[in-house]
């Protein structure tokens, strides 16, 4: 199986000095999808999954019209939950960033004051990870290691979704141990393109990393992060 793990495009947590929650995608946010949906024409995918977030759903329209798939909502895919921030001055989500930067590695398990606990988020994210895994035939067969049974072995999945969610899916697959800064961990530029492909074993599969955070369908003036 191979997973492609696609992060929505720029959006516009800002506008007009008050933060949006749940916001749309830029002007040039939908040139990057765009373009990201130009480097993947030809390409088939089996499956093309959403995050329910507006930024992805709009990142998605492009990819979809090009690889002629519906849309097809995903809800584990939707990224950590922030405070509700909406109409308020930027200022406040500045703060908020500043006082979680202070955190100890630890305290930064608590996440954001008001939004989603960050252990609550990657268990989120784990579990669904772990179901998507099973309804496609691939269950760990136990012990330390992670290795699953052997699922589809030409199939081919996108996941449309965020920095959060497809860097925990990411851990998830390798068998790495959570942190608290996945977002920093895994670097994942806007409409950047990433990719882990299952590898047999004499006992099962598990996955490696062929592709991490590619963004050469972009210039280099339109990257963002």
């Amino acid at each position: 199986m191979e997973i492609t793990l696609i992060r929505h495009a720029e959006p516009e947590w800002v506008r007009d000095g008050l933060n949006v929650d749940n916001p749309p995608l830029t002007v040039r946010g939908h040139q990057q999808a765009k373009l990201l949906a130009d480097s993947l024409r030809g390409e088939h995918f089996d499956e093309v999954l959403v995050s329910p977030l507006l930024r992805t759903r709009q990142t998605a329209e492009p990819v979809l019209e090009v690889l002629g798939h519906d849309l097809v909502i995903e809800p584990w895919l939707e990224e950590i939950r922030n405070p509700i921030w909406h109409g308020t001055p930027v200022a406040r989500a500045e703060a908020a960033y500043r006082a979680e930067r202070e955190k100890t590695s630890v305290e930064r398990w608590s996440g954001l004051d008001g939004g989603e606990n960050v252990a609550d988020f990657v268990q989120r994210i784990n579990l669904g990870c772990k179901l998507f895994l099973e309804e496609r035939n691939m269950v760990p067969i136990g012990g330390d290691l992670p290795v699953w049974t052997t699922g589809p072995k030409s199939h081919r999945v996108a996941l449309i979704a965020h920095a959060g969610t497809n860097s925990v899916v990411i851990c998830h697959l390798l068998g790495l141990a959570a942190t608290p800064w996945e977002w920093e961990r895994f670097v994942l530029g806007h409409s950047s393109v990433s990719r882990v492909t299952s590898m047999d074993m004499k006992d099962g599969s598990s996955f490696g990393v062929t592709r991490l955070s590619t963004l050469e369908h972009l210039p280099i003036e339109m990257r963002t992060y």
